[in-house]
């Protein structure tokens, strides 16, 4: 997938990912449903299959939930430079669109998150700071159901991976209602697959 690239195009890409910034109440990955609305339909800059592998290549990796961020620039500066096929430029152009994606996403938030958890600190006994953390908490519960689903509509027929459906609320029930720990989920939701089962 290639795709001409202009200045305007990159400002366009760095200014999105700086309002995103703002509205990633609960991390980033919760804004991932207006990123894929915003790369692969509204600018056609990656295709579903590229947002999709993204996310999950990133989930899988050790590191920061933040990873998928970067490896959504990087494969739209590589479709923009061209695909894996044009050498050096393409290279540079998916640097180019880490460092935009990254910049984007990180410094709004990191600068209203080190002035407001200042200020809510120095304020914390005050009912409405209080009220406040109480009611983000449903809205981050949402967008992390609305991330899931994204994900999960990416993959055709729900009835065709109902496996996968047992597991994500046997997984949920498990992680509410015991203390054990989501490591050893991993591991036999790894092993599932492994073995093919789901």
């Amino acid at each position: 997938m290639t795709t001409v690239f202009t200045a305007g195009d990159w400002l366009a890409l760095l200014v999105h990912f700086m309002s995103l910034s703002l509205l990633a109440i609960g991390g980033a990955i919760t804004t991932a449903p207006e990123m894929h609305s915003y790369l692969v339909h509204q600018k056609a800059w990656l295709s579903d299959s590229q947002f999709t592998s993204s996310i999950a290549l990133a989930q899988a990796a050790p590191g920061p939930n933040v990873l998928f961020i970067a490896l959504l620039g990087w494969n739209v500066g590589l479709n923009a430079g061209g695909g894996l096929g044009a050498g050096l430029h393409a290279w540079c152009m998916a640097l180019a669109g880490v460092v935009v994606a990254m910049v984007g996403i990180m410094l709004p938030s990191t600068t209203l998150t080190f002035v407001a958890a200042r200020w809510g600190h120095q304020n914390r006994e005050l009912r409405a700071v209080r009220a406040f953390k109480q009611g983000m908490a449903p809205i981050v519960i949402a967008l992390l159901i609305a991330t899931g689903w994204i994900l999960a509509a990416s993959h055709g027929d729900p009835l065709e991976h109902w496996r996968l459906w047992l597991l994500s609320v046997v997984t949920a029930l498990l992680v509410w209602r015991t203390r054990l720990h989501m490591l050893w989920l991993l591991a036999a939701g790894a092993a599932l697959g492994a073995f093919g089962w789901v």
